[in-house]
């Protein structure tokens, strides 16, 4: 995925990890370093037919976030609620090639469509060019301070970690994410200005800085049974960078990093929701939501006055008939050892959610 880099975001990643590429990915990365340049100068041409416009053109309205965890739905909350023809989200195509996908989209979307999987590696769901995606994938390759960097070295130290919580990041620092975060939204609403709906999980650790850009935004929080969440989230970082590393990666602490996130992530929620505003913050599980999805959604555009929800209905029915079919990944048990972890470490988190607590089975007693 690091084709859609600028130069200067790949040479600031190479940097910050010493260029550690594992011999046998150095010609990927021999690739990689002339896609950049190819971008960057791309991103000059953008800038010169348009004049800088785009960035500079205001949202018309704030944006609805789709804060949670991975794993626990918000790809699919996304989808169901892009299908309002009042709302529009950021494409496969824009996130990994931000820096001049307004003006080359109609010719990259041909050349690229080669590299593009039909499904997702981490759990199968369709994928291409115009299907909505992650915005975090797009600051990373603007050379803003992400935490998906990480991918691209996974046995290095972490990349950019302090980006999750913004207020980790130096003043100048922060400043500069919150200016090319703003620019790259208004530059892909240039020419269709609805209301965007964005889901990153990493936004779920940054409400208080996302209320600073966007008072009236509106927010979803879902959740999912955080046993289920734990397997699911430490299979998808082990695909991502199986996938997307210029390392061979090892694993090495990544069920530690896990444990972590997950824990700093509902703290930094928590600590914002006094700021949220009852009528502009809703929050669901993903049981209910493929158990009774209408139910849902219906409940969602309610509570954050979205709009009328029967405009939305017979599209939302078409989808979910054309999907019923598909299957979530299947795991192996977790073992009493690792269902007893996660209990002693996320329990609080657990119960708080309203999730019932697995009791591990005491060990047998010694024979004699």
């Amino acid at each position: 995925m690091w084709q859609g880099c600028t130069s200067y975001a790949w040479w600031r990643l190479l940097i910050k990890n010493r260029f550690a590429v594992s011999p046998k990915l150095l010609p990927i990365a021999i690739v990689l370093t002339h896609s950049t340049l190819m971008n960057s100068i791309l991103g000059f041409i953008k800038n010169f037919l348009t004049k800088g416009e785009p960035g500079r053109t205001p949202l018309k309205e704030d944006p609805v976030f789709i804060l949670g965890h991975w794993r626990t739905g918000t790809t699919l909350l996304h989808e169901l609620l892009i299908l309002d023809p009042a709302h529009k989200s950021p494409t496969t195509l824009q996130c990994m090639t931000p820096n001049h996908t307004i003006v080359t989209a109609p010719v990259f979307k041909r050349l690229l469509n080669w590299l593009l999987p039909s499904r997702r590696p981490m759990d199968n769901m369709a994928t291409n060019w115009d299907l909505p995606q992650e915005d975090e994938f797009a600051l990373g390759m603007l050379g803003l301070p992400s935490p998906y960097l990480s991918i691209a070295f996974p046995n290095n130290a972490p990349t950019d970690h302090d980006a999750y919580e913004l207020d980790n990041l130096s003043p100048k620092a922060r400043e500069r994410w919150k200016f090319g975060f703003l620019k790259f939204l208004r530059e892909i609403s240039w020419k269709d200005p609805r209301r965007l709906v964005l889901k990153s999980p990493t936004h779920t650790f940054r409400v208080k800085h996302l209320l600073e850009l966007f008072p009236k935004a509106k927010f979803v929080h879902i959740l999912r049974d955080p046993y289920v969440v734990y397997p699911s989230t430490v299979n998808l970082w082990k695909t991502l960078q199986l996938t997307h590393g210029v390392q061979v990666p090892k694993f090495e602490g990544l069920e530690g990093q896990v444990f972590d996130t997950f824990v700093r992530m509902h703290k930094s929620l928590d600590e914002a929701r006094p700021l949220l505003d009852p009528d502009r913050f809703v929050e669901i599980k993903y049981e209910d939501l493929v158990t009774a999805p209408m139910e849902q959604l219906e409940k969602i555009y309610a509570k954050l006055n979205l709009g009328d929800f029967e405009t939305v209905r017979k599209s939302l029915q078409d989808y979910l008939e054309s999907h019923k079919s598909y299957q979530t990944n299947k795991y192996k048990p977790l073992g009493q050892n690792l269902e007893a972890d996660i209990t002693r470490r996320w329990g609080a988190i657990i119960r708080k959610q309203g999730y019932p607590i697995r009791e591990s089975p005491s060990p047998l007693p010694a024979s004699h």
